[in-house]
């Protein structure tokens, strides 16, 4: 597909800059070196390399939470960001296919009963997420008897979980197997609530940027740039997108 990269620019970067949205929330996707602040991770190595091949300035506004990500498309704060795909979501973004795919489990303490995530949706549980994060999200729509108890960040919830003597958190697997690694007292379960599709999104209606970035994504899977981006930053565990 040929792409008129000045239509492009204009479409995807109005202001002249590539303003993307990077969220902390996820660090199997972007983190910041508390000592250097800089930040790494595949959506930000993305995000630089898009920039690099339209040849225009980025400029990078980093969020603790997706659902903060989401809020800010209100204000028209960014051009690109990186989420997770969700029916909420698409009313007003437009998503590229998925570029790694995360799974979506519980921490719970190691005395707890449930062993299988299907097992936490019965009366009377209460489970902490991330507000608006992918999980809560999924969660507020398949839940049948179970509660959500909503924190500010992915991160909090945790904190929630442990305080409140909570049943359950919700969250991406890798932290959460991390912290159940440096915490006594909790475990993850073996399986998943669900499989959350991370990919790179543009507000609604710009469809010359969407089609860009949908090309630009498939690209990247295909030469193994997604690949080698999680491997950089240390995250091998995560599941590589199948390109379109």
């Amino acid at each position: 597909m040929k792409f008129e990269l000045a239509n492009v620019c204009r479409d995807l970067a109005p202001h002249g800059t590539l303003r993307v949205a990077i969220n902390l929330g996820n660090p199997v996707l972007a983190k910041r070196d508390e000592q250097t602040g800089v930040l790494s991770g595949v959506s930000v190595a993305l995000a630089k390399a898009l920039a690099d091949e339209l040849g225009i300035q980025i400029s990078m506004a980093t969020y603790d939470a997706a659902g903060k990500v989401f809020a800010a498309l209100e204000e028209q704060a960014w051009d690109l960001a990186f989420l997770a795909i969700e029916p909420v979501r698409a009313e007003k973004i437009a998503f590229s296919n998925p570029y790694v795919c995360i799974d979506g489990t519980y921490l719970v303490k190691t005395d707890s009963k449930f062993h299988r995530a299907s097992a936490l949706d019965t009366g009377g549980n209460r489970i902490a997420v991330g507000k608006g994060a992918a999980y809560d999200l999924f969660l507020s729509r398949t839940l049948k008897n179970a509660n959500l108890v909503r924190a500010e960040t992915s991160s909090e919830a945790v904190h929630t979980f442990l305080e409140l003597g909570l049943d359950a958190a919700a969250g991406v697997r890798q932290p959460l197997e991390r912290f159940a690694k440096s915490t006594t007292g909790v475990r993850v379960l073996m399986d998943n609530f669900t499989q959350i599709r991370q990919a790179l999104a543009v507000p609604k209606g710009r469809d010359i940027a969407a089609e860009y970035v949908q090309d630009f994504v498939n690209r990247q899977l295909q030469s193994g740039f997604v690949a080698k981006a999680l491997g950089d930053s240390g995250e091998f565990d995560a599941h590589v997108a199948m390109p379109a």
